[in-house]
């Protein structure tokens, strides 16, 4: 597993409240969700966000209440991955289980910029930014976690 895209960047503790506000949590539906993911921080971050951009972050990305709707905002709006320096651990499990692959990785969260170019793969944990060919070394996911991540989430792996 790949990704590559854009960088949208954000600094520490991100919480769940920005990711998406909680007056928009009265619908299920993801496009709803993704239409309204990060407008707090950044209001034009929806037109901004491409099929396929990364998200990197500084410290506590996903703090905040449990709910699972910010991951799902996230990757409904394009975003194939997160990496920030420490994510909340209730964020990083909801990640996984709807199959959003978020990786922990101090220095690259620091030093990649906004705009920059990055691609990941996640098989071994390299982070390459592209902009500038620096390379950052991220814990790789365990196999049965990249297994629900390639079947798009929890259920839909134990559904396979």
């Amino acid at each position: 597993m790949n990704a590559k895209g854009r960088v949208h960047k954000f600094g520490d503790n991100v919480d769940t409240d920005v990711i998406i506000p909680a007056r928009y949590l009265n619908t299920a539906s993801h496009k709803e969700l993704a239409a309204h993911c990060m407008e707090d921080i950044d209001a034009q971050f929806v037109n901004k966000v491409q099929q396929g951009d990364i998200m990197v972050a500084e410290k506590n990305f996903g703090c905040g209440s449990s709910r699972e709707h910010a991951p799902i905002a996230i990757k409904a709006s394009g975003i194939s991955c997160v990496i920030a320096s420490t994510f909340a651990r209730i964020f990083y499990r909801n990640s996984i289980n709807i199959g959003l692959p978020i990786l922990e990785c101090d220095e690259a969260a620091r030093e990649i910029q906004d705009g920059d170019t990055v691609s990941v793969d996640f098989n071994t944990g390299v982070i390459t930014d592209e902009t500038t060919g620096k390379t950052y070394q991220a814990e790789p996911f365990p196999e049965f976690i990249q297994n629900i991540i390639s079947k798009g989430g929890l259920i839909n792996s134990i559904l396979d």
